[in-house]
């Protein structure tokens, strides 16, 4: 079978049977989005929550390869679960990035002893949460929008801008006093993210909780986290056309008909249907190909640590930039391009074949193509990397 597992990889193996209990209902969890509370117990009882955090905290310790295989997996049938898992490891990162030695010890620790699920509510084109100083921390009013995993997390990650406009961060529990998740995610797509607003209604925030500061300059090692959130969505892109490739594929060799017109008793007799089946497959095929390059140049520059240079930083930008937009466009392809070819019977909410589509869709969106576009010509014409920041 195309796209098969390396159930070699404990860990993917680990994701593999879980990606079969996820299928079991995943039809119909889309249509109900809300909180995969059953999903969720099952990923932290996997111990997959851990995989990125150190052996020295208790973690596995497991490479980035991996871990955005996992993310890939998990799309085949989820593509919200999928996107949950990735987006996990974001705070994760920061912390790891900017925290204190403490802090590492403290969260990192903790979070693999207890699998924890992180999420964060501090995206940064929206100031909208702000911060009054006090004698040992903060107070936060506010609100933060696309807070993709509050609904589900243990810990959150929340920003908030100071009275000189500085923006703040800060790592608390996600059932303290103050933090209100509203529930008011309707995407047509990603429909069990939680990807809505949080509230924050007086929430105290200790310093100790603050992770590094405003005045800490980006380096090239600690401004990874925005190509590791890139990396997560080209993987929900591949993983989400590998899905609706299998499953198309299954439908059509068990249950379409040949058209009226095509001269042949079996569908998949049909040259038609034959070329177009090829060719969705070798644009899959090749998405995923650039998906573990991109993956293994994010790894790459990792292992650097804080001696990576923006050459090798702009290096794994432009492979991941590359991965992310092609990904995006074979999603999107695919997943509308299949219904033709499995015929009219497919295209109904009980099938819910439509839910791969609507998930890419609506990442894409946040996400446009274009700019990446851009960004790699600008690379290939003049050897100028992107500047680290949001999407880059």
């Amino acid at each position: 079978m195309p796209f098969e597992t390396d159930t070699d990889d404990t860990l993917l193996a680990k994701a593999a049977e879980l990606r079969q209990a996820f299928h079991l209902d995943a039809v119909e969890r889309d249509k109900r989005g809300g909180r995969p509370v059953e999903q969720v117990r099952l990923l932290k009882q996997s111990g997959l929550p851990s995989a990125q955090i150190s052996k020295e905290y208790g973690g596995h310790g497991a490479s980035w390869l991996t871990i955005l295989r996992i993310v890939r997996e998990f799309a085949k049938t989820d593509g919200s679960l999928a996107h949950l898992f990735g987006y996990h490891h974001l705070p994760l990162n920061l912390i790891l990035f900017r925290g204190s030695a403490a802090q590492r010890e403290r969260w990192l620790t903790g979070s693999a002893a207890g699998n924890w699920i992180w999420s964060n509510s501090g995206n940064a084109l929206s100031k909208t949460s702000s911060g009054e100083r006090m004698a040992t921390g903060w107070v936060v009013n506010g609100s933060r929008p696309f807070s993709s995993g509050s609904h589900i997390a243990d810990y959150i990650q929340i920003s908030w801008e100071n009275a000189d406009g500085a923006r703040l961060t800060a790592a608390v529990p996600a059932d303290r006093d103050g933090i209100v998740i509203e529930n008011d995610w309707d995407g047509i797509g990603q429909r069990q993210t939680g990807s809505g607003t949080v509230r924050f209604v007086n929430l105290e925030v200790q310093d100790d909780e603050l992770i590094s500061s405003p005045d800490v300059p980006l380096t090239p090692y600690s401004s990874l986290t925005s190509l590791l959130q890139q990396s997560v969505l080209l993987n929900v892109f591949v993983g989400s056309a590998q899905g609706i490739l299998e499953e198309g594929r299954a439908y059509t060799t068990t249950s379409s008909r040949p058209w009226v017109y095509s001269g042949v008793e079996q569908h998949i007799d049909d040259p038609w249907i034959k070329r177009q089946y090829g060719e969705l497959y070798i644009r899959t095929l090749a998405a995923t190909e650039l998906a573990d390059k991109a993956a293994r140049s994010l790894g790459a520059a990792y292992a650097e640590g804080p001696s990576l240079t923006a050459e090798g930083r702009g290096e794994a930008a432009i492979d991941i930039a590359t991965a992310n937009v092609y990904a995006g466009e074979v999603g999107l392809a695919v997943s509308s391009e299949v219904f033709e070819v499995m015929g009219a019977r497919s295209a109904t909410t009980a099938n819910g074949f439509d839910r791969f589509w609507r998930n890419v869709r609506t990442h894409t969106l946040h996400n446009p193509a274009e700019y990446k576009k851009r960004t790699v010509g600008t690379w290939l014409l003049t050897g100028e990397f992107p500047v680290p920041a949001i999407y880059r």
